[in-house]
């Protein structure tokens, strides 16, 4: 099982550089941003593309209801962010979710020679990432049920006749007290969220309860093992108390493959 690390896009770029350079430095094979409304994450991307030369570089993810493939491609070169590396994740809420994940993704193939990556909570979606997608992003689960959402991208590629897409799992990672009160509230943000909440229903959890809150770096590497075997590549997602440099270095060395 593969390791990345991820951190919020908004942070700041010394935080970027330093957590992407040490992730590359302890043999993590990516480093990832995400994309909010307030920060375009393919900029954000391009900081830990300069201070690194090997780890893949992932961004989970765009939504496409709100920039469409033609924006994404435009970022993309305008970043100039090396194709070979990047692992492009796209998603979207319904309504007419599927629909236009489909097309997006289509679209995105026919202009970038780069691995996609779909972010897939329901059945529908994770069928749908299996059909057309090179990578699958879970987020928000337990191993258990990261399991039964492979299932169902299983059954999409097979019936698109098509070798499975690699299986990716964002997983939230906390150290310390302060920081593990950070999840809590990142928690409740999600579960606020109708896709979100749905998803957390299905499973009977709170979302805490997918979470890894750690007190030491020793329980941060027992958490981790939980997912061996169940995904090809785990993404750790710092979760810190202040959002210091020094924070998001103390997880990454925590969270290091052995």
């Amino acid at each position: 099982m593969a390791h990345g690390f991820a951190v919020f896009a908004g942070t700041t770029p010394e935080i970027i550089r330093a957590s992407a350079g040490e992730a590359e430095r302890l043999g993590f094979a990516s480093f990832w941003v995400n994309h909010p409304g307030s920060t375009d994450g393919l900029a954000a991307l391009a900081h830990a593309a300069r201070e690194t030369r090997r780890v893949e570089l992932g961004i989970g993810v765009i939504p496409l209801h709100t920039r469409g493939p033609e924006s994404i491609v435009e970022g993309v070169k305008a970043n100039a962010l090396a194709l070979d590396r990047l692992l492009l994740g796209v998603g979207s809420p319904n309504p007419e979710a599927l629909k236009r994940v489909r097309a997006g993704v289509a679209e995105l193939r026919a202009k970038l020679s780069t691995r996609l990556v779909v972010a897939a909570l329901g059945p529908q979606m994770c069928r749908l990432a299996g059909e057309v997608a090179d990578g699958v992003l879970f987020n928000w689960l337990t191993p258990e049920y990261a399991r039964r959402s492979t299932e169902r991208v299983r059954e999409g590629a097979a019936a698109a006749r098509r070798q499975p897409p690699k299986l990716y799992a964002y997983v939230r990672v906390a150290l310390g007290p302060a920081a593990v009160d950070r999840l809590q509230e990142e928690a409740a943000r999600y579960a606020a969220v109708p896709a979100y909440a749905a998803n957390f229903a299905r499973m009977g959890l709170k979302p805490v309860e997918t979470a890894i809150a750690a007190q030491t770096p020793d329980a941060v590497q027992r958490g981790l093992a939980q997912w061996q075997g169940v995904v090809d590549h785990i993404i750790i997602r710092a979760i810190t108390a202040k959002d210091t440099v020094e924070e998001h270095l103390a997880l990454v060395r925590a969270a290091a493959p052995a």
